[in-house]
């Protein structure tokens, strides 16, 4: 009787480690495999001094928060479909990651050494990074379903009234090889907004080689600034839903010959004419297309979305930006002719072969001449003080060389609040100063941008 005591006992301790690990201190090979039964990973600490392995769909629940020293490498188990792995924060929870220039965070796939072992170009290695929240959307009943995980996920669930919500802090961020698709085409982001509010801080965070977007904002108002996003699969950014936060200083590359747009701007989902409208407003961006694809847009905009877009830097694409028309009543014309899809101070380079009257174009999926529309937006084009110049960005087959050489420090437009930065020069890079990816980036680390 008292060996058997002691084999039930033996039994009942080493279940409640078990218990007690099964959240993120299982530790194997000196990994830390953070896994979910359901309750979320709790309140914890991820330090630079442990190796962290992501295995499936990870949670952060609702009144937890998940907090990411600098210089913490978070590692994900590779998989398709029911074997993806993606760590999203829940509506209601936090996730606190800032890392520095010198120690940035990185979410990779397993076997990644950082030394080059994954080449920079790899996609759909793993899931991505998903943070949901509480900020307003224009579907029916303010509230939807993320897209990249399973619809039987609860957790899933973003959306609300709070503006001001506040999901955390992702600071010094970079987001690696992700974007696992789960089925019928239903690919992660590398970093997926659903519903973030402004009270969140998101600056310097890099997504690269992710195997749908880069970043997709789905509804809210969260501003972000120092965002860049590398040779993904499909758009470098997207927005949908009513998103309407602010930008600036926002990079995108085009990998040769993939990619889709370099922005897609939608409306919503459910209804597709739902408001509020979506309208970021976003300074000083320098989108860098491949030079390659007639079947990729600079930009398309399309189910009433609009979209302001000042001091920025537009260059080696072959298409422009296609605005939908539809009825002059429900479609991303009616926004610009309201003055919510706004171009202006921007210069644009080798994109419609530098011809202005294409720069910017109506269309209908009917086919049907746009004649009137098309008038004016080529009318509008000039007198909104956008130039076709070359802005000095050097371009090669293997590296870009993003701080412009051209004249970018004149005819700017001004800054409406103080939550922008009032510099002299458009692009998201400084002809005279530093670059802001040096050191942190995988950008700068594998000698991609100069």
């Amino acid at each position: 009787m008292k060996i058997r005591a002691h084999i039930i006992l033996t039994s009942f301790l080493i279940a409640l480690t078990l218990l007690s690990c099964r959240k993120s201190d299982i530790v194997v090979d000196n990994t830390k495999r953070v896994v979910d039964d359901g309750s979320g990973i709790g309140n914890v600490t991820w330090t630079a001094d442990e190796d962290y392995m992501l295995e499936g769909f990870v949670f952060v629940n609702p009144g937890q928060t998940l907090t990411i020293e600098p210089g913490t490498v978070i590692r994900a188990k590779t998989g398709q479909g029911e074997n993806a792995s993606a760590l999203i924060i829940s509506r209601g929870a936090k996730i606190i990651a800032e890392g520095t220039p010198e120690n940035p965070i990185i979410f990779t796939v397993e076997g990644d050494d950082l030394e080059g072992s994954v080449p920079i170009e790899s996609r759909g290695l793993w899931g991505g990074l998903i943070i949901l929240g509480n900020a307003q959307l224009n579907s029916e009943f303010n509230e939807s379903k993320i897209e990249g995980i399973p619809l039987s996920e609860t957790r899933g669930i973003y959306g609300g009234s709070v503006n001001n919500d506040n999901s955390g802090i992702l600071k010094y961020v970079s987001i690696r090889h992700g974007g696992t698709n789960i089925g019928e085409n239903n690919e992660i982001n590398g970093l997926t907004l659903g519903g973030v509010g402004s009270g969140t801080t998101i600056e310097y965070v890099e997504v690269i080689s992710n195997l749908d977007d880069g970043f997709e904002f789905f509804g809210g108002t969260v501003n972000c600034k120092y965002l860049a996003a590398a040779f993904c699969g499909d758009d470098a950014f997207d927005f949908d839903e009513g998103y309407r936060g602010k930008g600036q200083f926002w990079l995108a590359i085009q990998a040769p010959a993939l990619g889709d747009n370099l922005a897609e701007h939608d409306g919503g989902t459910n209804p597709v004419y739902g408001e509020p409208y979506c309208i970021p407003e976003i300074y000083n961006a320098t989108y860098i297309g491949n030079g390659q694809l007639q079947s990729s847009n600079l930009m398309v905009f399309s189910d009433d979305a609009g979209g302001k877009y000042y001091n920025s830097i537009f260059t080696n694409q072959i298409a422009g930006i296609e605005i939908e028309y539809i009825d002059g009543v429900n479609d991303s014309y009616t926004q610009f002719a309201n003055e919510n899809l706004v171009f202006e101070n921007n210069i644009f380079y080798q994109i419609e072969n530098n011809i202005s009257s294409n720069i910017l174009s109506a269309f209908n999926v009917s086919g049907d001449a746009l004649t009137v529309q098309q008038e004016a937006l080529q009318d509008y084009f000039l007198t909104a003080q956008n130039e076709i110049i070359d802005p000095g960005i050097s371009i090669t087959e293997t590296d870009y060389d993003v701080i412009p050489t051209g004249d970018v420090e004149t005819n700017l437009a001004s800054y409406p609040d103080d939550w922008y930065d009032a510099v002299t020069y458009k692009g998201a890079f400084d002809p005279t100063g530093s670059n802001w990816l040096e050191g942190w980036s995988l950008l700068s680390k594998s000698g991609k941008i100069r």
